[in-house]
């Protein structure tokens, strides 16, 4: 009888064991891989839909927001472009290709 007490009470241990510390460092760890893109590095590549545009500056449409937008080659509202770079809060672009 003794020895079917301590069996179950070792079972316990180690479900708790596993339960509270294997399991969430599991998860921890294949969270940790998928990190989302954000910031600068996210949008970089991006493609975006010129609204405005009056000389090398405008506003494109990218992620659902707008931005400014900077860029040397001539553009005009509803062209498609690629993000280069972030500038501050201006994105600089330049013509998708297609």
């Amino acid at each position: 009888m003794l020895k079917i007490i301590l069996i179950l009470i070792a079972a316990y241990i180690f479900y708790e064991v596993i339960e509270h510390a294997v399991v969430p460092l599991i998860w921890l760890i294949t969270k940790r891989r998928k990190r989302s893109p954000t910031g600068e590095s996210g949008m970089i590549g991006l493609e975006a839909e010129v609204r405005e545009w009056k000389d090398n500056k405008g506003k494109v449409f990218v992620h659902g927001e707008l931005w400014r937008a900077e860029s040397d080659a001539p553009l005009a509202a509803g062209d498609s472009v690629q993000v280069l770079s972030v500038k501050g809060l201006t994105l600089i672009v330049e013509p998708l290709q297609e």
